[in-house]
């Protein structure tokens, strides 16, 4: 018998992880970076760029009221901000770069939260903000294109990040 909302064996919980999203502002990659943040129990998303995509009626009924239960944000400035909490934070940029590591290949430290920075859906991450990252890490694809959605990407990143920090609470 499948499971509903109310009967599922997940433990609800929030994991010391930011999105911060670099100009996404596609009205359903918005709703589904809601739902998939609902999903691992990510503690916040911030964005920056067009606020009318975080109301729009695409972007709720993407998301499926996961607006309602996941903290968000709005800011002005990407580089102010992560200025501002990079003594906290670590800063780990998602994005396919000469230097970035292999999430296949790596091993995140929780000794401080996180913010996984994600990226304008044609242009990535600015080099503005990639040069304040601690870390620049992508997903291996094997086929043709060099690229895949970002919420997609997103999700890959978040379920690995999730994962690993459950595996390190058990040791």
């Amino acid at each position: 018998m499948q499971l509903t909302h109310d009967t599922t064996i997940f433990k609800k919980q929030k994991f010391p992880i930011i999105v911060l999203c670099e100009n996404v502002t596609n009205a359903p990659n918005i709703g589904s970076l809601f739902r998939i943040c609902d999903a691992f129990g990510i503690q916040e998303i911030v964005f920056n760029g067009d606020e009318s995509s975080f109301i729009s009626r695409k972007m709720k009924k993407t998301s499926r009221a996961t607006e309602k239960y996941v903290s968000s944000k709005f800011i002005t400035n990407v580089e102010d901000y992560l200025l501002e909490i990079k003594k906290e934070y670590q800063l780990i940029g998602l994005e396919i770069t000469n230097n970035s590591t292999s999430l296949q290949k790596y091993t995140f430290d929780f000794s401080k939260p996180i913010v996984l920075i994600i990226g304008d859906e044609n242009f990535g991450i600015s080099d503005t903000t990639l040069k304040l990252c601690n870390e620049v890490i992508h997903i291996d694809m094997f086929g043709e294109n060099s690229s895949m959605n970002v919420v997609q990407a997103a999700n890959i990143a978040i379920y690995e990040i999730t994962k690993q920090y459950q595996i390190s609470l058990k040791y």
